[in-house]
């Protein structure tokens, strides 16, 4: 199957191309675990906090944002001697202020799809050269969400967080993913 540019053959990142990424995702648990994984991404790749996922689950509760929101500077010490996560103390202390943030916008779903008008936006790139990092979207998205106490939100963050989340399908056109995404 061809696949985008940026997929490997590792077994775990076609599955994560194949099945996850680029799908529009509503579900408010998995939109939170996945905007607090794209900020621990930063400065690493996606690979890599991917290969992490399961222990970060088992680690913040599931990312169940209520026992995040209560995350103590005590246990996130204990997280820094976890070599299943990503050892950084500002994203794990960021993880506890996104969740206190999360829980505190009335509609997170809505407020997050409202920057790409409630629907997602299908792109039709030819291939990499093609792919922002950033957009007028992404940027309006990192605003608001900074100015709701939300950080690691910068708009890199956030346009790859709208990509994996359906938000915006940027699936490139030579990728089988892309017909089937678009209906086309």
């Amino acid at each position: 199957m061809p696949r985008c540019f940026w997929c490997s053959d590792d077994p775990l990142y076609r599955a994560y191309h194949d099945d996850e990424w680029g799908v529009p995702l509503r579900d408010p648990r998995a939109l939170f675990e996945l905007l607090l994984l794209e900020g621990c991404q930063a400065g690493l790749s996606w690979f890599t906090v991917l290969k992490k996922r399961e222990r970060y689950r088992e680690v913040l509760f599931g990312f169940d944002p209520q026992r995040l929101a209560e995350l103590s500077d005590a246990q996130i010490e204990v997280l820094m001697e976890d070599p299943g996560i990503i050892r950084n103390r500002l994203k794990l202390k960021a993880a506890r202020q996104n969740a206190q943030a999360w829980l505190r916008l009335e509609d997170p779903v809505g407020l997050l799809w409202s920057f790409v008008g409630g629907v997602a936006k299908i792109n039709r790139f030819s291939g990499r050269g093609d792919v922002p990092a950033v957009t007028a979207e992404a940027e309006a998205m990192s605003k608001a969400l900074k100015k709701a106490g939300f950080t690691f939100v910068g708009p890199t963050i956030c346009y790859a967080f709208m990509q994996a989340s359906g938000m915006v399908m940027d699936h490139t056109l030579d990728c089988d993913r892309h017909a089937e995404l678009s209906g086309t």
